[in-house]
């Protein structure tokens, strides 16, 4: 029997990537899905986002371990329809909800103008996850965990004078104000809330083509090849490192810590 066997997972930006990753491992203990994403482009944004075909992929996915899943289409900066999504899925899973990972997120780095975005769908959209998800975990009175997928750039400043890459620290930042204020909120009703920092990960938000000439602009290296690991002189790790953390937080084995915003980044943070 899997740790997290008959609970409900809420995960955002479930279609690739972070997102397919923790559907995946927490549907392999055990978890029912709610897997939601935008399945479309912002404008900012100069990397291709996810299809509704990626999200097609997390599905089968998940059904391949044995787990159910709804999965929707849905935007973290649209509260109410975030919010009926997450009904739909609850009461099609049996009423109940006991994980949330809010991970839906942009990069657009090098963007003058991508202020209001990055700080709308990686701050404000983390916000409408927690908010919408909270009540029905209240009310179900089961207790349960929320993560909130921040970054090491939620702990340090990594400069650039570009809109889009400062709005994106400062909205990792904030996230780490909103778990902090959740989990003194929800400590009482037993859901824990914890942020978890990852570098560089393995992601077609990190790996592409407008990212990695950002970083290089960024670090005066031209060589066209460089991503946020090797900034930090680490090794990219897989999305699936950073599920594994998250698979051990929400089960019985995190069930102490709480408020914590924790870095799985190779020791970045402490060499700054």
């Amino acid at each position: 029997m899997g740790t997290l066997e008959g609970k409900v997972a809420f995960i955002t930006g479930a279609a690739r990537g972070q997102g397919r990753a923790h559907a995946v491992r927490l549907a392999s203990e055990g978890a029912d899905v709610i897997a939601v994403d935008l399945c479309d482009q912002i404008a900012s944004v100069p990397y291709p986002m996810a299809t509704p075909d990626d999200l097609a992929a997390t599905v089968k996915l998940v059904e391949d371990t044995g787990s159910r899943i709804v999965a929707l289409q849905a935007d973290v900066r649209d509260r109410a329809a975030l919010k009926a999504a997450l009904r739909s899925g609850v009461e099609e899973l049996g009423g109940r909800l006991d994980v949330v990972v809010a991970n839906a997120g942009i990069a657009p780095m090098a963007d003058d103008n991508a202020w209001h975005d990055v700080i709308d769908v990686n701050l404000t959209g983390v916000h409408h996850t927690v908010d919408v998800a909270m009540r029905p975990m209240v009310k179900a009175g089961n207790g349960g965990a929320i993560v909130l997928i921040s970054s090491v750039m939620g702990l340090v400043g990594l400069g650039s004078p570009f809109a889009g890459s400062i709005g994106y620290a400062a909205a990792k930042h904030g996230v780490v104000g909103l778990m902090r204020s959740y989990a003194n909120l929800l400590f009482p009703q037993n859901i824990r809330v914890n942020s978890i920092h990852p570098a560089g990960v393995r992601t077609p938000m990190v790996d592409n083509e407008f990212t990695r000439k950002w970083l290089a602009e960024m670090t005066g290296d031209d060589d066209g090849d460089l991503t946020m690991a090797s900034v930090a002189n680490m090794e990219t790790v897989e999305p699936e490192v950073i599920a594994d953390t998250v698979a051990w937080l929400v089960a019985d084995t995190g069930r102490h810590i709480t408020g914590v915003a924790l870095p799985v980044d190779d020791g970045y943070v402490n060499k700054r």
